[in-house]
């Protein structure tokens, strides 16, 4: 087992939490998965993923896209917070 605390920290997307910093990544060995420690900024929580749920930050200079779950969960998450404010305050005008 490996624990590498990574400096600096590395933007990722987790899928099914959102958008956050790898902290650190944990290798149990071959029959694993890596463990990324990682801060989810919308919430300010730890977790601990497994590879598959994470996916790089999309880069503009380095050429490399919104991964498509990342845009997609985004995508449903604004249509879920359009929809509960349509809900909550009609009339209610927001920028």
């Amino acid at each position: 087992m490996s624990f590498t605390q990574l400096n600096p920290t590395i933007p990722v997307y987790v899928i099914g939490k959102g958008p956050g910093f790898a902290l650190a990544v944990i290798d149990y060995g071959q029959e694993h998965n890596l463990i990324w420690v990682t801060a989810i900024t919308e919430t300010g929580e730890i977790w601990c993923a497994p590879n598959p749920k994470v996916r790089m930050a999309s880069n503009w200079t380095m050429g490399r896209p919104k991964s498509k779950v990342a845009s997609e969960e985004e995508t449903m998450r604004l249509a879920e917070g359009n929809n509960e404010g349509a809900s909550e305050g009609a009339g209610k005008v927001t920028c």
